[in-house]
């Protein structure tokens, strides 16, 4: 599982400039099945996305993705956890440390 990490690095008009073309990139990966779930940071400052589904290499790619990144008005850090404690909706995407 991930954790993306958005945090702006432009002025708050040019991410609102793109945030409807951002909204569709996020759509479209929940209907590809790859985010849980997303929103801003408070201050908003940036966002957070929890993702799964995807290898590593994957993610980089998805995320690279996104207008924001593509028109440089965030940078992100994507943090891999393995979620091997979840809330009962969740127990689908638990998953098993690596041996």
């Amino acid at each position: 599982m991930f954790v993306l990490e958005l945090t702006y690095t432009a002025p708050i008009e040019r991410v609102d400039a793109l945030l409807d073309a951002h909204i569709e990139w996020l759509d479209a990966q929940y209907t590809a099945g790859v985010f849980l779930a997303s929103g801003r940071k408070n201050p908003r400052d940036g966002g957070v996305i929890l993702a799964a589904g995807v290898d590593r290499a994957e993610i980089e790619k998805i995320a690279a993705d996104d207008p924001f990144a593509v028109e440089g008005v965030c940078a992100y850090r994507i943090t891999e956890f393995y979620a091997t404690k979840t809330a009962d909706a969740l127990a689908s995407m638990r998953e098993q440390l690596p041996s």
